[in-house]
C-alpha cells in the first residue's frame, strides 16, 4: 500500500518507520529540510532503540523515503496520516493550525484522480476529525486513529500493540484500516472500530486515566511518610487486588513528557468548553505539580533552608528513561528550583543531555554518572534508568562530600542504603538516617 506520512515528529516517524517495515511503500513529508536531510541518511532526530536502524533498511529496501515537496508526497496515496503537532496553549486548548493547514495542502495538492483515506492521527480534541474532513473534497474518506506509543519501546508497541483504535465513517475506511493493521493485530491484539468522536476520546481518556494513576499514589505516598506506613508494603497489599492492577502505581517525582501534561489540560479545557468541569482531572494536574515542588524544597530543607554554594548532582534529566525527550520533566522545575536558591547542578543523562542544556543552560553536564557526583553534596536521582540503580555504592560514597541521596524514583532499597552508610531520602518511605544506617551495619 501507498502510504504518505505529513510530520516526522516521534509518532509520524515510528509510524512512517513501521509500516514501511511491514512492506508498505512510505513517504514521509516534513518541511524542514534540514531535517529531510538527515532523515534520509538514516537519522532519527531523537533517541528511541532501534528506530535509526530501522530507518536505514527501510531506506536501503526503497521503501522509505522523505521528501519537502508536497506535490511528490501527494502524488499516489492510498492512505494519508496527519501526524503534526498540536501544541498546547497557556489555557490546555489545542493549537490545530497545524493539522487544518496539512488539510488545505491535501484538498489543494492531491490529483483528482485519487481518492486516499485521510486519516487524522495527530492527538486532536473532539470533533476535529470532522473539521477536517470539511476542509477535504468529497471524494476523500476520513477516520482517526490515534497513538499508544511509549517512548522508549515505541517500536515493540506499534508491531504488538495492545489494541488499535480506529474511527470511521464508511466501510471503505473500515477496510483500507482493516488491510493496513492486520499484519499488527490478533492473538489477543485488538483492532477496534468505533465512531469518529469516541475514537478522539479513547486518547484523551486512556492518557487521563493513567495520568491519574500516577498522581493517586504519589498521594498516598505522601500519606505514608506522613503517617509512618512504608508506600512499597502499601502498594504490594493494594495491588494484590486484581481489580486494582499494578501498572503505572509507581510512586515518584510525577510524570512529564508530551502526552500526559498535555493531554491532561486538554481535557480540563474540553470540560470548561462544555461547561462540565473536570474536577478529577484538574486534582491530577494540581497534584504532579506539586510533587516535583515538594521534591525540591525537601532538598532545601534538609540544608536547612540554604543551598547557596551546595553541589548538586543530578542523575536522569529526561521525563522518563530510554528516550531523549526532556519536555516537561520534573528534573527541569527542580533543577530550576535548586539553581534559584544558589546551588551549583551538574547533571547526567545517558541520552538527554543535550535537549536538556537547550531548556536549563547553567546546569553543568557531566560525561558520566560518577563524575556528576564528584565533589557533590548531594545526590538527587529524578529518572530510573537502569545503569543507575546498579552504580557501585562504595566508589559513589567515595565521591560524594557527604553520602546524601535523594532519590525520586525509588531505584534503591532502604537496606542497601543503610548498610552502605548513606543518608537517603526516597518517595513514600522512611527516611534513612546516619545513625540508622550505623546501626544497620553492626
Amino acid at each position: 500500500m501507498n502510504i504518505t506520512i505529513v510530520g516526522t515528529g516521534y509518532v509520524g516517524l515510528v509510524t512512517g518507520t513501521c509500516f514501511a517495515n511491514a512492506g508498505n511503500d512510505v513517504t514521509c513529508l516534513d518541511v524542514d529540510t534540514s531535517k529531510i536531510e538527515r532523515l534520509s541518511k538514516g537519522e532519527s532526530p531523537f533517541y528511541e532503540p532501534g528506530l535509526s536502524e530501522m530507518m536505514t533498511k527501510c531506506i536501503e529496501d526503497d521503501r522509505l523515503r522523505f521528501t519537502n515537496a508536497t506535490t511528490e508526497a501527494y502524488e499516489h496515496p492510498d492512505v494519508i496520516f496527519i501526524c503534526v503537532g498540536t501544541p498546547t496553549g497557556a489555557n490546555g486548548e489545542c493549537d490545530l493550525r497545524h493539522v487544518f493547514g496539512v488539510a488545505g495542502d491535501i484538498a489543494s495538492c492531491t490529483p483528482e484522480s485519487r481518492t486516499p483515506l485521510v486519516v487524522v492521527k495527530s492527538t486532536v480534541p473532539v470533533g476535529t476529525t470532522h473539521k477536517v474532513a470539511e476542509l477535504l473534497p468529497e471524494r476523500m474518506a476520513i477516520a482517526n486513529n490515534p497513538e499508544f506509543l511509549r517512548e522508549g519501546n515505541a517500536i515493540e508497541d506499534f508491531r504488538r500493540p495492545d489494541r488499535v483504535v480506529c474511527g470511521v465513517n464508511s466501510d471503505d475506511a473500515r477496510n483500507t484500516l482493516t488491510q493496513l493493521y492486520t499484519p499488527f493485530v490478533g492473538e489477543g491484539r485488538e483492532l477496534l472500530f468505533f465512531d469518529i468522536s469516541s475514537s478522539e476520546m479513547v486518547k484523551y481518556a486512556s492518557n487521563a486515566m493513567l495520568a491519574c494513576k500516577i498522581s493517586f499514589i504519589n498521594e498516598i505516598a505522601s500519606l505514608c511518610e506522613r503517617n509512618g506506613a512504608n508506600i512499597d508494603a502499601v502498594r504490594t497489599g493494594m495491588c494484590s487486588d486484581n481489580r486494582i492492577g499494578t501498572s503505572f502505581f509507581r510512586p515518584g517525582i510525577g510524570y512529564g513528557g508530551s502526552c500526559f501534561p498535555k493531554d491532561t489540560l486538554a481535557v480540563m479545557e474540553m470540560g470548561e468548553e462544555a461547561n462540565a468541569p473536570c474536577l478529577v482531572n484538574t486534582a491530577v494536574h494540581e497534584l504532579n505539580l506539586r510533587q516535583r515542588k515538594w521534591f525540591a524544597e525537601r532538598i532545601i530543607n534538609h540544608f536547612q533552608g540554604d543551598v547557596n554554594g551546595k553541589r548538586i548532582a543530578m542523575w536522569g534529566l529526561a521525563f522518563k528513561p530510554r528516550t531523549d525527550d526532556v519536555r516537561d520533566a520534573p528534573s527541569i522545575d527542580i533543577a530550576k528550583t535548586l539553581i534559584e536558591h544558589g546551588a551549583e547542578v551538574v547533571g547526567f543523562d545517558p541520552e538527554a543531555a543535550g535537549n536538556f542544556s537547550t531548556e536549563v543552560p547553567s546546569v553543568d553536564i557531566a560525561n558520566n554518572m560518577y563524575t556528576a557526583a564528584t565533589q557533590a553534596d548531594a545526590l538527587v536521582v529524578c529518572t530510573e534508568w537502569p545503569e543507575f540503580g546498579t552504580c557501585s555504592l562504595s566508589k559513589l560514597q567515595s565521591l560524594l562530600n557527604e553520602p546524601l541521596i535523594f532519590d525520586g524514583r525509588n531505584i534503591f532499597s532502604e537496606d542497601a542504603m543503610a548498610s552502605a552508610g548513606f543518608t537517603y531520602y526516597s518517595v513514600g518511605r522512611p527516611t534513612v538516617t546516619q545513625s540508622s544506617s550505623t546501626t544497620a551495619k553492626q
